[in-house]
């Protein structure tokens, strides 16, 4: 199908994207092939993270990869090569119309900005879907896709953060929820990215215009962005520093630092503030860092010693304050961590889930509190499949969940282009409602003729 094929013509050709969440409707899931096996669509099916989302659902026994779709011929065929029987595609909106019958679950590893209208489309047709992090690039998109499951209560969805299933950050989460260390009063987060040139821009040095590599369809990767040269090093990975891309360090890794506490505390549900600090940023074409942001809850709970939960979350390695935590001297043990203040201790917590207990002082391995119940050995991709095929078994994390900790995320990226202002946050109204400016401009985009995600009534 050509790149340039307007709007109203793939809609009305292929009745795809058209089809929508129709209000009041509550679809069924569909069903599973008849060889008992969830065929999968993987759709970026390399990139950064693809070739392993890829690697992990086909490790499943009862998983079929039914298709292939990405914008790179190469890597495209590289993973045909691995899946002969796939049938392939350069363009998902191809894959819904011309093959939407031969898949029932969907793989979505693509770069942020195209999350929401594949997610969506995935939905809109019935499938299963995990959708890599942070699940949308855009505020407005939180609703639209909370809406979309709504509308498929059936579906199984699932986020990657793959790190929800360690038994240490499970633990935390039973340690925060039953309070075993009091009220909570504050959050510390920081992650040691961008760190790394080969993810991040990190000289935020543009490029010159040059034409696309050959195998890659630069229109398909824009996507739902407005139609704009190709600059080397926007593709396939250093996008997460692009603003219209991505979301930077702190919406690549907010996910596998923030999760624990959206769910041990079902009361923070939407942020009411945010704030950033970082460096001015000369190029708007790219994010800044190192940022340092505070989201604030508003919370009205036994479960919190103030009426207000403040979150701590920066990058570029900038940790908290041992002194000020009340920990001893010392390192601590991971560039990415979680820590959280509570009226009868701390709990420190690193992403490949070591879990610390501070009281007074005195440290107590996490996983030897008492009261904690067994952790089982948990696959996080096999655990999606499981669900698909109606075997319920602990899913970390549903899009429920993920959306919760993606505003949080998304709330903190944004707030750089305002650095050190606070932005009054009202997710229902979508708006800032002390700065016009911001709600202009933070909250959505216009999408691109043709790559809409589907309406959500």
């Amino acid at each position: 199908m050509p790149p340039s094929l307007n709007r109203r013509r793939f809609l009305w050709t292929t009745g795809v994207a058209g089809i929508g969440f129709a209000s009041g409707v509550r679809a069924q899931a569909p069903a599973v092939s008849p060889n008992s096996k969830l065929r999968v669509l993987s759709i970026g099916v390399i990139g950064t993270i693809g070739k392993e989302d890829r690697k992990q659902v086909a490790g499943h026994p009862a998983v079929e990869i039914a298709g292939l779709c990405d914008v790179d011929a190469k890597s495209l065929a590289i993973a045909a090569s691995g899946h002969p029987q796939a049938f392939t595609c350069r363009d998902y909106r191809e894959a819904f119309a011309q093959h939407g019958d031969k898949f029932d679950a969907v793989i979505v590893s693509t770069p942020d900005h195209s999350h929401a209208p594949i997610l969506l489309t995935a939905l809109a047709n019935h499938k299963h879907v995990y959708g890599q992090k942070p699940l949308v690039h855009q505020l407005e998109e939180l609703v639209m896709m909370e809406k979309a499951i709504a509308a498929r209560p059936a579906l199984v969805t699932q986020l990657g953060n793959q790190r929800m299933a360690f038994a240490g950050r499970r633990a935390a989460v039973e340690i925060l929820r039953q309070g075993m260390l009091g009220k909570a009063i504050e959050a510390h987060v920081w992650i040691g990215s961008p760190n790394d040139r080969a993810y991040f821009n990190m000289d935020r040095v543009v490029a010159d215009p040059s034409p696309p590599p050959e195998h890659l369809d630069w229109n398909l990767w824009l996507g739902p962005c407005d139609v704009v040269p190709y600059r080397k090093g926007m593709a396939p990975a250093v996008w997460r520093s692009w603003w219209n891309y991505g979301s930077n360090s702190l919406g690549d890794w907010g996910c596998h630092v923030l999760d624990v506490l959206i769910y041990a505390y079902a009361e923070l549900q939407s942020p009411i503030a945010v704030q950033n600090h970082c460096p001015k940023c000369h190029n708007p074409d790219v994010h800044p860092n190192p940022c340092r942001s505070t989201i604030t809850y508003a919370v009205d709970s036994n479960n919190f010693s103030h009426k207000q939960f403040p979150i701590y979350y920066s990058d570029s390695s900038q940790a908290a304050s041992r002194a000020a935590l009340g920990l001893p001297a010392g390192k601590f043990a991971d560039e990415n961590m979680t820590v959280v203040v509570c009226e009868g201790g701390v709990l420190t917590l690193t992403a490949p889930g070591r879990l610390e207990i501070w009281r007074e002082g005195k440290l107590t391995a996490g996983l030897q509190m008492p009261g904690l119940p067994e952790f089982a050995p948990l696959n996080h991709w096999h655990a999606w499949v499981d669900n698909c095929l109606g075997k319920k078994t602990e899913l970390r994390s549903p899009f429920k969940d993920a959306l919760r900790i993606t505003e949080a995320v998304q709330l903190a990226v944004k707030a750089s282009r305002f650095r050190g202002q606070e932005l009054r946050w009202d997710k229902p109204s979508l708006s800032f409602t002390n700065h016009q400016q911001a709600s202009e401009t933070l909250v959505r985009r216009h999408y691109r003729d043709g790559f809409a995600p589907p309406p959500v009534a």
